[in-house]
């Protein structure tokens, strides 16, 4: 089956297809607040309905929090599974969008047309650059160049409770030869990436108490224990003057990045200045010893998110807090265990607690790093195929960020995951105005066409 037509098809079908991605987007399928279930459902069933009309068996499964959709169509060749997520985040605060953020539309700016919308970018818009190939395949030939399974999550933005407990009933019906995610974006303006690594993440809530209730400062200021006081200073032992983190055994299971990456990762031209000088900052502040890319893909962290205690309202109030609060979150990497680096962060934060002082600890998920094997030939197909379509060659790379499913597909299912996506870092995901480029998504079609042909010819 020929390529060439494929790509001219999708040419010729672009205003389709946005239509198509504008009547997705306007379903506020916002997974967090129960008064969005009924829109959520509603989401799920025009999916179900768009895959079936290119001749996918197709169905809206029940779990018990919003549906996942599964679709099947048969082929020769390889067994690819697709996953996307259809839920979105929620709007607030409203007030900061400029247009109505499930009235979607094509809007002008100076960098070029983009798709306006919450979930433009994340994840519908991706979602759909896929589905759209399947499209023009299909319109073109009568068929898809390989057997295909896709995969919908609604419950992505809220957590995915549902999702390991379907995947483990369903692991025979979901495993494929590779799996595919759309859910991440170019390096820069030009390159497409496909990411390797993803570092995991373990949250930690805290809660040190002192006295059993708050305090006058003036009759116990100085004699009583202060438990900010002694909240700050933990969270000031958290890294030492090189930026290292002092948690004991933080870095057991933490690999050196390979020279061939850092020497690829180097010809990225990565200005870390102008990265940190987009959000009003100018020093990079991790690791003294390690690039700004390595900071950001190959090395783990510690982070403060929030921190609060005593009277923080209007006015002033002298009082001796009883208790003092903070959450704090590790990204992982390599084979960093995350529930011994939660028994030792606990141990160390008991260690430091003088005398009066209690704390109590509250997980918040602990997930480890994944790593994808580059060694399946749909790596290095997809990697040429995206080259061919994009102003530069597509770059294996690292994120920073933490994709669970991924590293549910290689433990549960065993089978490594390729994520491949088309958004920007200015697309503002999860906050007011998100919007997609549409060369983003038109390319993102041609893109996913061209990975379809490459790894049928490859495998």
């Amino acid at each position: 089956m020929s390529l060439e037509p494929v790509l001219s098809r999708i040419d010729d079908d672009l205003s389709g297809a946005t239509d198509r991605l504008l009547a997705l987007l306007r379903i506020p399928s916002i997974s967090t607040d129960p008064a969005f279930e009924a829109d959520c459902d509603a989401a799920a069933d025009w999916l179900v309905a768009d895959l079936k009309s290119l001749g996918a068996k197709a169905e809206k499964r029940a779990t018990p929090g919003h549906p996942m959709i599964v679709g099947h169509f048969d082929g020769d060749g390889p067994h690819l599974l697709f996953y996307g997520h259809y839920d979105v985040q929620p709007v607030d605060p409203l007030d900061l969008w400029d247009s109505p953020p499930f009235e979607p539309a094509l809007e002008d700016t100076p960098k070029g047309k983009v798709i306006r919308g919450r979930g433009a970018s994340d994840d519908k818009g991706q979602l759909m650059t896929f589905v759209e190939a399947c499209r023009a395949w299909k319109e073109v030939h009568g068929t898809l160049p390989c057997r295909i399974t896709f995969f919908f999550e609604g419950e992505e933005e809220s957590g995915s409770p549902s999702l390991v407990p379907f995947m483990q009933d369903n692991a025979e019906e979901l495993t494929a030869d590779i799996a595919l995610i759309c859910d991440t974006g170019l390096f820069g303006e030009e390159t497409p990436a496909i990411i390797t690594t993803l570092r995991g993440l373990l949250g930690e809530e805290l809660t040190i108490t002192g006295a059993d209730k708050d305090l006058h400062s003036g009759m116990y200021g100085g004699i009583a224990m202060n438990p900010i006081r002694v909240l700050g200073g933990i969270v000031a032992n958290l890294h030492d003057d090189a930026g290292r983190i002092t948690v004991p055994g933080f870095y057991d299971g933490v690999p050196e990045l390979p020279e061939d990456v850092a020497a690829q990762w180097a010809g990225l031209g990565h200005d870390a200045s102008a990265f940190l000088g987009a959000v009003g900052l100018s020093a990079p502040a991790g690791e003294t010893d390690r690039t700004p890319l390595e900071m950001i893909w190959s090395r783990p962290t510690c982070d403060v998110n929030g921190i609060w205690g005593g009277y923080t309202g209007d006015g002033f109030k002298t009082v001796l807090p009883s208790q003092a609060h903070a959450k704090i979150s590790f990204r992982l990497v390599g084979d960093q265990d995350p529930l011994k680096i939660r028994e030792s962060f606990r141990a160390w934060v008991q260690e430091q607690l003088p005398p009066d002082c209690t704390v109590e600890f509250k997980g918040h998920g602990a997930s480890g790093a994944s790593a994808m094997s580059t060694d399946h030939p749909a790596f290095e197909a997809a990697r040429q195929a995206l080259s061919e379509e994009w102003p530069k060659p597509a770059a294996y790379v690292g994120c920073g960020g933490s994709i669970p499913i991924a590293g549910h597909f290689k433990s549960l299912l065993g089978m490594n995951a390729m994520l491949v996506g088309f958004g920007k870092d200015d697309d503002a995901i999860h906050s007011p105005n998100e919007k997609y480029d549409l060369e983003s998504f038109h390319k993102g079609i041609r893109s996913w066409a061209r990975i379809l042909d490459a790894v049928t010819r490859n495998a």
